[in-house]
């Protein structure tokens, strides 16, 4: 299954009850396996997960911790990039050179890396 498909599919699973704003991530591990995620809120709304973080929540279970690709749709009527915090998330796992392609249900589609997206990331470097 394409990031693509894997990110469409999850995405109808997504538990969004308040803002009917369904999201579907996907992510390559490094071992070339496809994770996937959904948007999961909670009336608490700060309480609530991303599909991308969701993805790297099911790559980390399954013992991986590099990503080498990330896709995410959602219902909008232009590409809806990762948040910020998951933009630091996804840096985490993945190098500046990670190809993130963001895209709508409608078929619109942009794509940036993830040194693009979270220029001066905080890395395990600024901990030494």
């Amino acid at each position: 299954m394409s990031l693509k498909e894997a990110a469409t599919a999850v995405r109808e699973k997504a538990y969004a009850p308040y803002s009917q704003f369904k999201v579907g991530a996907a992510i390559t591990g490094a071992s070339g396996t496809v994770y996937s995620g959904c948007n999961v809120e909670n009336v608490a709304y700060p309480e609530g997960t991303c599909a991308e973080a969701g993805a790297i929540a099911a790559m980390v279970a399954a013992g991986e911790t590099r990503l080498t690709e990330v896709f995410v749709i959602a219902g909008s009527p232009m590409p809806v990039t990762p948040c910020g915090g998951c933009r630091q998330k996804l840096a985490e796992f993945g190098e500046g050179d990670v190809r993130v392609t963001m895209a709508t249900t409608g078929g619109a589609e942009q794509v940036m890396t993830l040194a693009e997206l979270l220029p001066g990331a905080f890395t395990p470097g600024h901990m030494k």
